[in-house]
């Protein structure tokens, strides 16, 4: 039977490893959530066939869909997926003459630093495609050495030979000073016109040869096969009546429009996942608390993200692979572990859970899909956690029999264990992952799991929510109803955003006030003109500003929001109490230098009616059935009451141990907990008094 949505719409679509979810939001706060498989070899086919499958849930045809949607916001994988895959485009490197090799040769660091033999990443540019140009800008940015419109043709020359499909460009002091960068792309564009050039001034103007040619080279790399899928999308989209401008997610949670996030594609490689902020702020006023640590747990992946006293974290600079990219984003912590990972034996025979995944195909075995190989969500329908059937709103079917043979046959058997001894240790495994994931993002940042609330998303993450907030200590677990698809729905309460810094370098508190507010607002009108440009007025855009300070010597800068007036005594304070935070101390009279200054400026996008809850009700409704569910190792096995989540009202409360079966995820409640129904109709688990008091 159709769903009865009042137009117009909102439409968030985002594209994951296993699924492409779909959320359409209407007048009056009403929701259509929609799940479809990814189709990694054309992304696209995989929105068109989520729109499709929400349009008929809604009785209409997909041009009738889009004709009344007023906004539509996608986030993609394909940025990070041409990294991870090696499939991006054939680049050459103009650098200054002498510094070819600084993309190669690091900053010399290393993750463990007791590991002197592990490879770093093979860089994106081969020796050969790394050319040096004449030219020489000095540190304070004035011109040494003129460029050599000559050495730069030379340099085209061997890209031509050499079949170089884009060109990146960081000139050394580049950051001070330009104008050598712009001239050698005047050059190129008029040598070799349509062909794709990136500047290091323009993506990541700051301080720091290595990351600023990383950052540019990725920006290179992946532009040819990211930009023309968003054109492609927009245009098959406008063909079939949209009208809007299709909107994309950025790294930085917020969303730009095709033709303003072209020239950056880089700004995307956390399009997907970056989006959750959306849904952790939207969710935040239900939960009670404006401390909130978010898992997203899919198919293939598990990211986690920290809001603090209402903020999300941030970050200047990713780590995607081995590759460093030095672009705003939301600091999020992603490891493999989800529905689709693989649980295997080593060469010792111990059990592992990832980082490989089954991915879209072939799947988990229960899929039947051709998967034979054992992953998690296999071990939770062994287990009973999950039933067999329909699953993820019947996009795929879930098959018990191939579910059983896949683990004995690679864990069980091998191990010399049960069926279920298998895949419960698998279960542990992986929340044993997640938990050390959180710890990542909270502990080695300074911040306490005991005053946060988990919200455990994503489809599989509902599962592990329980187990994973009781061995951090978090005050409670929250699981929204729209848990399965909670990136897609964060879409729809995203606004567009700009993020433009500018280097720096001066010492806190100088005496020139005057001169740093000049440069802010140097750089927050670049960042006004490019929300203008997407039709904002002034008066619906949000600036924030902030500054990357160091101690004189110091390696990392720390980031801190500063006031309107940039009172330098207060900047100073909330340097030494982050610095405090994460580092156990601070230098009381220590010498403080800025290196970057950044203006964050926020377009205001209307946010969805909210969702209007069912009405509140005393009576808890009976389990739909009874089944085996093994819910934790102390508890085992035990006859466990499975919930209709459709059934379950505001105000509603269960005893776990409970199942709860909702439209895109299904829950559990541990023996201990309770789980209660929230004024949004959502789902909070908490400790029983006696456990509490424990």
């Amino acid at each position: 039977m159709p769903q009865h949505l009042i137009a117009p719409f909102r439409i968030g679509v985002d594209i994951g490893g296993t699924f492409t979810d779909l959320v359409v939001s209407g007048e009056g706060g009403r929701i259509l959530a929609f799940k479809a498989p990814s189709t990694p070899a054309d992304p696209t086919e995989g929105v068109l066939d989520a729109l499709a499958g929400a349009a008929r849930a809604l009785g209409r045809d997909t041009a009738g869909l889009l004709r009344d949607c007023e906004r539509l916001v996608h986030g993609s994988t394909i940025a990070t997926n041409t990294l991870l895959e090696r499939k991006g485009a054939r680049v050459g490197l103009i650098t200054t003459e002498g510094f070819r090799d600084s993309l190669e040769i690091r900053r010399g660091l290393r993750a463990d630093v007791w590991d002197h033999r592990a490879a770093f990443a093979a860089p994106l540019v081969a020796r050969r495609l790394r050319r040096g140009v004449t030219e020489r800008i000095d540190a304070q940015g004035r011109v040494v050495t003129a460029l050599d419109p000559e050495s730069v043709r030379r340099a085209l020359a061997v890209f031509r030979d050499e079949g170089v499909e884009a060109i990146a460009i960081c000139l050394l002091n580049s950051y001070r000073n330009g104008a050598h960068e712009q001239q050698a792309r005047e050059l190129i564009e008029r040598e070799w016109p349509g062909l794709w050039v990136s500047c290091s001034t323009e993506i990541a103007p700051i301080m720091g040869e290595y990351e600023r040619s990383a950052t540019v080279v990725a920006n290179a790399y992946v532009g040819l096969r990211t930009v023309p899928y968003l054109r492609a999308l927009e245009e098959r989209l406008q063909g079939l009546g949209l009208k809007p401008p299709l909107l994309i997610v950025q790294s930085n949670g917020g969303a730009l429009d095709v033709k303003e996030a072209a020239p950056q594609p880089v700004q995307m490689v956390l399009s997907g996942p970056a989006s959750g902020v959306g849904a952790i702020r939207w969710f935040g006023n239900d939960t009670g608390s404006s401390n909130l640590v978010a898992i997203e747990v899919g198919g293939t992946s598990c990211d986690v993200t920290l809001m603090r006293d209402g903020a999300v974290q941030m970050t200047d600079q990713l780590d995607v692979d081995g590759y460093c990219i030095a672009i705003p984003s939301v600091e999020i912590h992603t490891i493999g572990a989800g529905g689709g990972t693989l649980g295997h034996l080593d060469s010792a025979g111990m059990l592992h859970a990832g980082p490989q995944g089954a991915g879209a195909r072939p799947g988990p075995a229960s899929y039947s899909l051709g998967g034979t190989r054992p992953t998690v969500t296999d071990a939770q329908l062994v287990l009973g956690r999950l039933a067999p059937g329909p699953y993820a709103g019947g996009a795929i079917a879930l098959d018990l029999e191939r579910a059983v043979r896949a683990i004995e046959t690679h864990l069980a058997a091998p191990m010399g264990l049960t069926v279920q001894q298998a895949a419960s240790g698998l279960i542990r495994l992986v929340e044993q992952n997640i938990q050390h994931a959180v710890e990542r993002v909270s502990i080695e940042r300074g911040y306490d799991p005991r005053d946060f609330t988990l919200i455990a998303a994503g489809g599989a993450g509902p599962l592990h929510g329980a187990a994973v907030g009781r061995a951090l200590g978090c005050a409670a677990v929250y699981v929204p109803r729209l848990a399965g698809v909670f990136c897609a729905f964060g879409m729809g309460n995203t606004d567009v955003r700009i993020d433009r810094l500018r280097s720096w370098y001066r010492r806190l508190g100088d005496g020139r006030p005057a001169e740093l507010e000049s440069a802010f607002a140097a750089v927050q009108a670049q960042a006004i003109d490019a929300l203008v440009r997407q039709g904002f007025a002034p008066d619906a855009i949000v600036i924030e500003r902030s500054l990357a300070l160091r101690y004189t010597g110091q390696q990392w800068p720390v980031v801190v929001s500063c006031d309107p007036q940039l009172d330098a005594a207060l900047v100073r304070d909330a340097f030494q109490q982050a610095h405090q935070r994460l580092f156990g101390h601070f230098q009381a009279g220590g010498e403080i230098e800025i290196l970057n200054l950044k203006v964050a400026a926020s377009g205001r996008l209307p946010l969805p009616a909210s969702v209007p809850p069912a009405s509140a009700s005393t009576r808890t409704p009976d389990a739909r059935s009874v089944r085996p569910v093994w819910i934790s190792e102390a508890v085992g096995t035990v006859p466990t009451p499975i919930h209709d989540g459709a059934l379950l009202r505001p105000g509603h409360l269960l005893a776990g141990p409970a199942v709860v079966d909702e439209q895109t995820t299904t829950l559990l409640v541990d023996a201990g907990q309770q789980l209660r129904v929230t004024a949004a109709g959502n789902f909070l688990i908490v400790p029983s008094i006696r456990e509490a008091q424990a």
